[in-house]
């Protein structure tokens, strides 16, 4: 589990994720009356840069099925196959 300390970032996706975890870091949002300063461009940018590499584990790790669709087997193994994918490509990685 995350404790609140924990770094977050986060999609535009996720309005209101600051009430549970302080520390979470969404992009800013442009309404219909108020667009984006230049400075919160430029922090959403740096933002989606953070952002970019998960985004890529996650889509590596999804191309292993199991991970991506859901789980109809019956049991609680789903849990140790997504580990078991996880500690493989982190093996692939180096770690």
């Amino acid at each position: 589990m995350l404790g609140k300390e924990a770094k977050i970032y986060a999609d535009k996706g996720y309005q209101g994720i600051q009430k549970f975890f302080p520390n979470a870091k969404i992009p800013k949002k442009a309404t219909k009356n108020r667009s984006l300063t230049e400075e919160e461009i430029i922090g959403n940018k740096l933002l989606a840069q953070k952002r970019i590499t998960i985004e890529h584990i996650n889509r590596e790790i999804k191309i292993f099925r199991i991970c991506k669709k859901i789980y109809r087997n019956k049991g609680k193994r789903g849990l140790l196959k997504v580990k078991l994918i996880a500690s493989l490509y982190n093996h692939r990685l180096g770690f």
